[in-house]
């Protein structure tokens, strides 16, 4: 069983095409950003929270917390601000720790 032939210039297509804006895509090869599980609310909009969150170095709860805060009006309403605001909370409370704070 051996690895299927890859090619460096599809590999270099592929990465090209991940880095060009959603409505400048092909429809083929598919990027993992054409494709959603569960919805559009991602897909739809015009940067989606997980290239912004990439592009700028930011950790796990702060993007939690932009994740949220996109799409709670196209997915689950205030619930999803609720969840906002457990990261936000959770950063809070590890930041405070970790510096000996409140």
């Amino acid at each position: 069983m051996g690895f299927p032939d890859i090619s460096l210039s599809s590999i270099d297509d592929t990465v090209a095409a991940a880095a060009r804006p959603a409505s400048k895509r092909q429809a083929y090869p598919p990027v993992a950003l054409d494709l959603q599980v569960g919805g559009s609310h991602y897909k739809d909009m015009a940067i989606q929270p997980v290239e912004y969150i990439h592009a700028n170095g930011i950790g796990y709860f702060e993007g939690c917390v932009i994740k949220y805060v996109s799409r709670w009006r196209n997915k689950n309403g205030v619930e999803d601000l609720h969840k906002a605001r457990h990261f936000l909370d959770l950063l809070i409370e590890f930041e405070d720790a970790q510096r000996g704070g409140l």
